[in-house]
């Protein structure tokens, strides 16, 4: 929707480059995939921007038909010996195969290279191009020696020296699994932590064995003795001894904490460009107030969408009919940013008698989302048990009250707020509403 308003969601591309030398020096092996380079070790590279500026304009032809295949590579790259990837490169493409009917996925028009492919590959299941000539190998006599191999210019893999015997083993500093969960853990928030917490506590309370319960908290000391207290907590269990390590050396993390990997590090410029708004009304809303919040937000970039009880057009007390947009039934909170509830006394009476209405604004309160009510629309959220204030009584800056005539004041509060994300000073386990 927000491509579709010309609001392109966009974000700046970088790369983190490690030379072998520094690769080595690592206290952890960088082809181990469940590792990550920290960025105050190896600083990203910003080198361009990613932009989505169009949709798809048939869903199977350009998205179901997409083939990413990580076998397929351009002359001056090749592969590192990760594992991980070592695999894809025959599973990607033996999927592909199978996914796409035959070895020829890649001359589909979603997946063909811009510029012109040479090569000798030929026939097969829903080959596109034509190709002259009737032999496709060398050494041959009927081509008048052609094709033949490309040098130099065509791909050649990295010749990599090895002095010794190259042998599949389990190096040592893949043996190291805390290290870096400690690095994760510490470097979050405390609300996010509170977050990671409440997470392995709803799946570990979904294991029906309580020795494997016991046994993953137990890992949980070796990352952080807080972390495991708490899930204990949260599990109704006494903290467990530290799970034996898979090795006794002791491996010295060079970075202990990290900034970056928090998402509050990552604030953005406080725009709310592609942000979504719900806008709750019913028939009786106050229409020329609702047209000035659609312009207001569709101004700053957001998409609004107005949510009620059912389709249709809604009878406004003022400013002509209003459409609805989607209902309550098909379009729950988490699909909103923020949500803002319309003033007028018969809009705000017509919600309420509808009980999805509160479970909407109790679920985009609990999740932390910035909520503004203008005029009579203040009586719906009390009547949700909704407060403006916090624990500590200090005023919640993402629940906001605005007056129905002049509603430019709130409206500027209201981007401003939702420019934040989410409001964690909310969070509390457990909830209060």
């Amino acid at each position: 929707e927000a491509i579709e308003r010309g609001e392109y969601p966009e974000w700046e591309l970088g790369l983190q480059i490690i030379t072998e030398q520094q690769a080595d020096s690592f206290s952890f092996d960088i082809l181990d995939a469940t590792k990550i380079v920290p960025e105050e070790l190896v600083p990203v590279r910003p080198v361009g921007r990613m932009v989505l500026n169009r949709n798809p304009e048939n869903f199977f032809a350009e998205t179901e038909q997409a083939a990413f295949c990580t076998a397929h590579v351009i002359p001056g790259i090749d592969f590192s010996n990760d594992p991980l990837l070592a695999g894809r490169i025959h599973s990607y493409v033996d999927t592909q195969i199978s996914r796409l009917g035959g070895p020829n996925f890649h001359e589909i028009p979603i997946n063909a290279s811009l510029s012109a492919v040479h090569n000798n590959q030929r026939d097969g299941m829903h080959r596109q191009a034509v190709h002259r000539g009737r032999v496709a190998y060398e050494p041959n006599s009927l081509g008048g020696g052609c094709p033949f191999q490309a040098g130099p210019r065509g791909f050649m893999s990295f010749p990599e020296p090895t002095h010794e015997d190259k042998l599949r083993g389990k190096p040592e500093k893949f043996a190291e699994h805390y290290n870096q969960a400690r690095l994760f853990y510490l470097s979050q928030t405390e609300v996010e932590q509170r977050h990671m917490v409440n997470a392995f506590r709803f799946e570990l309370s979904k294991v029906s064995v309580p020795a494997i319960r016991e046994r993953m908290v137990a890992s949980l000391v070796n990352v952080h003795e807080q972390l495991a207290a708490d899930v204990a907590s949260g599990l109704g269990i006494p903290v467990p001894p530290p799970l034996t390590r898979a090795t006794t050396e002791d491996v010295s993390a060079e970075v202990s904490t990290s900034s970056a990997l928090s998402l509050h590090a990552h604030p953005g410029d406080g725009s709310i460009r592609s942000r979504k708004v719900a806008i709750l009304a019913e028939s009786g809303v106050n229409g020329t107030s609702m047209a000035h919040i659609m312009t207001a937000l569709a101004d700053a970039g957001a998409v609004a969408k107005v949510v009620s009880v059912r389709l249709g057009l809604l009878d406004a007390s003022s400013g002509g009919a209003v459409n609805v947009d989607a209902t309550f039934e098909n379009s729950p909170s988490v699909l909103f940013d923020g949500v803002i509830v319309a003033d007028g006394a018969a809009s705000i009476e017509g919600l309420m008698r509808d009980g999805r209405t509160r479970e909407f604004l109790r679920d985009a309160y609990r999740h932390g989302k910035t909520i503004l009510a203008f005029g009579d629309g203040a009586q719906l959220l009390e009547a949700c048990g909704l407060p403006t204030r916090l624990r500590d009584n200090a005023l919640d800056p993402g629940m906001l009250l605005g007056g129905a005539e002049k509603p430019d004041r709130a409206l500027t509060d209201f981007v401003a707020a939702l420019g934040r994300h989410r409001h964690p000073e909310r969070d509390t386990d457990p909830p209060r509403i």
